[in-house]
């Protein structure tokens, strides 16, 4: 029953069909069972089922425990819990399903890990280093469906959506990764930002959000947790709804219609009215402060005209409102995006302080590596690696 659910709360038809039940095993015409990730249930979902086992609340606990403060990478090293127990985990479960297809390293620190899921679909992960801590960027869909013209994520189209285990394992392997570092590092900030539209894989996300979260497991709070939409302003609704309340994060990245349009083709749904309704909104109904996000394009949306309109956009929602300018990343295919020169993000920048508005220039990470989000997966499939 418990195992039911969480196979309907986590898994889309799709991926139910491709990984939790069976397929023919490529070039061996036999058939495999693939076995879903632990890492997908919530400690209240874990206890319950293996309530349904016949396994008090207290082995449940130790299993959390297992995974998330002493890290195991398999049941057997868990050497407190008793064999029965460990017998029925590994008949239902796994633990890693994820591995490294390869690596990149920046001279800043910052590391972009390409996993390969089950299915042999390749995804990226973003470990960077901040003053403040240690964040990871994670993944959530395979490919991306917003069609925003200057982004490398989507490049290539969305297969499916990401399983909630499939996202905690990547906060999971980056953990693994620290820990055989033996410098005593722990992940100190998630930011849900990497390939894929989180809120249109809601289910998946606010599981993982809820996982992550625990106090008895990798206790990330949410004030250190970020999530970034390109505007569902239906779902950022419902989203605040959860109670949650982890900082939100929007794709603004103009301040009209007619130019958003251009570059987002998600404003025909979601057009900028509807997008500052779902702010208000939030504002209302949380505490926070909500970050609209701007990449700065050459010739495009980086002129004082469209820094003025920001700042009318925003209004006197400019005290809880932060503007984050990005820097692009540019990328081959969109060769026709080009970087605002430093001297016009200055000015952009001074203009929006002038009229009250809080924003920053976000600080770059990865500049000599594939840092544009889907870049590095994109060149992968292309080279057919």
């Amino acid at each position: 029953m418990i195992l039911q659910q969480f196979f309907n709360e986590n898994y889309n038809k799709k991926i139910i069909h491709d990984i939790l039940l069976t397929k023919k095993e490529r070039g061996k015409g036999k058939k495999i069972t693939m076995k879903p990730s632990i890492y997908g249930l919530t400690l209240d979902q874990l206890i319950a089922w293996m309530a349904e086992k016949g396994h008090k609340k207290s082995r449940a606990l130790q299993v959390w425990d297992w995974l998330y403060r002493k890290r195991a990478m398999d049941f057997p090293v868990m050497d407190d819990v008793n064999s029965d127990c460990i017998e029925v985990l590994q008949d239902y479960f796994v633990i890693q399903t994820l591995q490294e297809h390869c690596r990149q390293e920046a001279t800043d620190g910052t590391i972009k890990f390409l996993f390969k899921l089950a299915d042999n679909h390749l995804i990226e992960t973003v470990l960077m280093k901040h003053k403040f801590g240690l964040s990871v960027c994670v993944t959530t869909q395979v490919g991306c469906n917003m069609g925003c013209s200057f982004c490398a994520s989507g490049l290539l189209m969305k297969e499916r959506d990401l399983s909630s285990a499939e996202i905690v394992e990547q906060i999971m392997k980056v953990q693994h990764y620290l820990d055989e570092r033996q410098q005593g590092e722990l992940v100190s900030h998630i930011v849900v930002m990497g390939i894929g539209e989180p809120l249109d894989n809601f289910e998946s996300l606010t599981n993982f959000l809820r996982i992550v979260q625990h106090h008895k497991g990798l206790a990330i709070g949410p004030r250190h947790i970020t999530v970034s939409t390109s505007g569902l302003a239906d779902k950022i609704v419902e989203f605040i709804d959860t109670g949650l309340s982890v900082n939100l994060a929007i794709s603004l990245h103009a301040p009209n219609n007619e130019q958003r349009v251009q570059i987002m083709k998600i404003n025909r749904a979601f057009p900028i009215e509807k997008i500052m309704q779902s702010v208000d909104y939030y504002l209302e109904n949380t505490n926070r402060k909500i970050t609209l996000e701007y990449i700065l394009l050459k010739n495009i949306n980086d002129q004082r005209e469209h820094a003025l309109q920001l700042a009318e956009l925003i209004g006197d929602r400019r005290q809880r409102v932060n503007v984050n300018l990005i820097p692009y990343n540019p990328v081959e295919e969109h060769a026709h995006f080009q970087r605002s020169a430093k001297e016009t993000m200055l000015l952009f920048y001074d203009v929006l302080k002038k009229q009250g508005i809080r924003c920053g220039i976000r600080l770059e990470h990865g500049g000599d590596i594939d840092a544009a989000c889907g870049q590095l997966r994109s060149k992968q499939l292309k080279q057919g690696k």
